[in-house]
């Protein structure tokens, strides 16, 4: 198997399937090359697709009627997303955006039904996928609610960690990819709360800022100031 193979295989539409299943599924999907800043679909498009990430990050986001934009996910190799369609078809409720060039795999909801029926395993993983995704926009309403900025941060970076941190000597590295604003916006607070404390954070020795990544030398600390 290749590394990408084991990368697709995380996909919550493989997970439930054997290799032969998984590869034959595969076989099936078109792949789609995005450059860095494409859009792959907009909020208010109709939704037919399901979309696996093979390599690079994606964005998903909304805009609000006066232009402010509110970021729901950053999403990478092995997440999937566009599947809430197949439960509830209409439009796009978010619009997908390359932060990085990007390689994804594609199906059409013409070509999954079929593999819904056969094999209905899958079925229970795509709801699970959907019941987390519910769960986690449960906690970022609370967050705001009950968290301040610092903690928001705090915790956007750990789970940023978590998804794509590379430990190190030094601590462990996340290459996030995002501008300062697309962390605001992650968070839901202004890019100069933000940078403040972010500078906070550097200043107490807890990560080192390093472009668009971060370097977190002590995560125990910044794990409990995102709690």
């Amino acid at each position: 198997m290749t590394i990408e193979d084991e990368v697709v295989r995380k996909a919550p539409l493989f997970t439930a399937l054997d290799d032969a299943a998984a590869a034959s599924l595969r076989t099936s999907m078109d792949s789609i090359k995005i450059n860095k800043g494409g859009v792959l679909f907009k909020e208010g498009d109709s939704g037919e697709h399901v979309y696996v990430i093979v390599e690079g990050k994606l964005k998903l986001g909304t805009s609000s009627g006066d232009g402010r934009e509110n970021l729901l996910s950053i999403l990478g190799p092995g997440e999937m997303f566009g599947e809430l369609s197949l439960f509830d078809p209409g439009p796009r409720t978010s619009t997908a955006t390359a932060v990085t060039d990007a390689k994804l795999l594609s199906l059409g909801h013409e070509k999954l039904f079929p593999w819904l029926r056969e094999n209905p395993e899958v079925s229970l993983q795509l709801l699970a996928r959907l019941a987390q995704r519910l769960r986690r926009t449960n906690e970022a309403v609370g967050d705001l609610v009950f968290s301040d900025v610092p903690g928001r941060v705090a915790k956007a970076l750990i789970d940023l960690g978590e998804r794509f941190g590379k430990q190190g000597p030094e601590g462990l590295h996340v290459h996030h990819d995002l501008t300062q604003e697309e962390l605001a916006q992650l968070v839901g607070a202004s890019r100069e709360t933000v940078n403040k404390a972010l500078a906070d954070f550097a200043g107490r020795g807890w990560l080192r800022l390093d472009g668009r990544a971060v370097l977190i030398t002590d995560l125990e600390r910044l794990s409990k100031r995102g709690k």
